[in-house]
């Protein structure tokens, strides 16, 4: 066809691919244990489906809704306030379509063609593609073990900071699950300021750190809302994954701008998701300690159990995820998943597809119980293929 050679070219994401995968093996009968994506099997809280099927049952809520309605974004400030002690106005306060939507589009109203973005290798690939779509270059900052995967800030060099337009910052990390204190984002936040750099946190993770306190927001260092904003869903922390709702908070100027470009493609969250959400943030909120447990139930049920076949996999100070080297005599990340599905149905995800650093290392979602997960040990133990 004669448009063809007019067109960009992208490919499937990870997941489509892993997707494909797995009905292949489906279709050869095996079993599947899918521990790829990282969405929630945890239920929402009754009281949150409830809220979700009354306003369903509102003829009115399915208009277009244009804006967010404001019980909801005081649901946010108040939620803010009582969990990071962070004060929000109504103008610093805006819904997105999930954190991977948001993150998808912030760049276009930050940057120009040819400007510089600054992202961690390895990253959640939105992280780089987001700015891509905005024409901007990349500089990808390694994540380093040495370092425990944190942003070294003195190693960027010089003449890339002053370049830098935005960097994107996301603590506890998808996907090598490591977990920042608030010293680093002190530092984030005093080296955004010297070399005037626009600070995009993802803070989707911050209910799920493991063995310690919850996670902390970016936003309540003195200086951040000079300098940035943060995302932070209701996918993980509430498991309501499939309604994508997700809020951008912050530097005040950044959010109008983002809210001005939104509106242009936008016609806002449904009624219905945004009273769910109201429902989540103002209701009981036992549901975070459960899923932390729940959590920390499979994390140790798959580390440990990997570690007693002779896998070496460090416990997860944080996310969902499990970020695991390779085991012994292998070096490629995506021909390890290839034989570990063919040989034992298990899926996750290859270290690759987030950056040239993550090679070397395959990421597992604690998104299956206990038993399932001891099966699964059970079946790459069979396998032989760790030793």
């Amino acid at each position: 066809m004669k448009f063809a050679n007019k067109m960009k070219v992208f490919d499937l994401n990870i997941f489509s691919k892993l997707e494909e995968k797995r009905a292949e093996l489906l279709q050869k009968g095996m079993e599947v244990i899918n521990l790829s994506v990282g969405t929630p099997d945890f239920r929402p809280d009754g009281h949150v489906i409830a809220a979700l099927k009354e306003a369903a049952g509102i003829a009115d809520n399915f208009k277009y809704s244009l804006a967010d309605l404001p019980e909801l974004v005081e649901a946010v400030i108040a939620w803010y306030g009582r969990r990071y002690d962070v004060s929000l106005t109504p103008q610093q306060v805006m819904s997105v379509y999930g954190t991977q939507e948001g993150m998808a589009h912030v760049a276009l109203p930050i940057c120009n063609p040819g400007d510089l973005v600054i992202a961690p290798d390895p990253c959640y690939p939105v992280f780089m593609f987001g700015p891509r779509m905005a024409e901007a270059e990349i500089y990808y900052t390694p994540l380093k073990k040495e370092n425990n995967f944190l942003i070294d800030f003195g190693s960027i060099p010089e003449d890339v900071a002053r370049r830098a337009k935005m960097i994107v910052v996301s603590y506890p990390n998808n996907p090598v699950t490591a977990v920042a204190d608030y010293a680093f984002y002190e530092k984030l936040v005093a080296w955004a300021k010297k070399y005037d750099v626009i600070v995009v946190h993802d803070n989707a993770y911050s209910e799920l750190v493991m063995d310690s306190e919850p996670g902390m927001s970016f936003l309540a260092v003195p200086g951040a809302m000079d300098v940035g904003i943060e995302f932070n869903s209701l996918s993980k922390s509430y498991n309501l994954t499939g309604l994508r709702i997700s809020f951008a908070m912050g530097n005040t100027e950044i959010i109008r701008n983002f809210r001005c470009l939104r509106s242009q493609i936008d016609y806002g969250i449904s009624f219905p998701v945004q009273k769910a959400a109201i429902a989540a943030l103002n209701g009981p909120q036992d549901i975070l300690e459960r899923n932390r447990k729940g959590y920390r139930e499979r994390r140790d049920a798959l580390c440990g159990g990997l570690r007693s076949i002779g896998w070496n996999v460090p416990d997860s100070p944080g996310t969902m995820f499990v970020w695991a080297p390779l085991p012994e005599g292998y070096e490629k990340s995506w021909e390890f998943a290839l034989e570990l599905m063919d040989k034992t149905g298990v899926i996750c995800t290859p270290g690759e597809s987030f950056g040239p650093a993550g090679e070397g290392f395959v990421r597992l979602a604690l998104v299956a119980d206990v038993p399932t997960i001891e099966r699964a040990v059970r079946l790459i133990r069979e396998s032989g293929m760790v030793r």
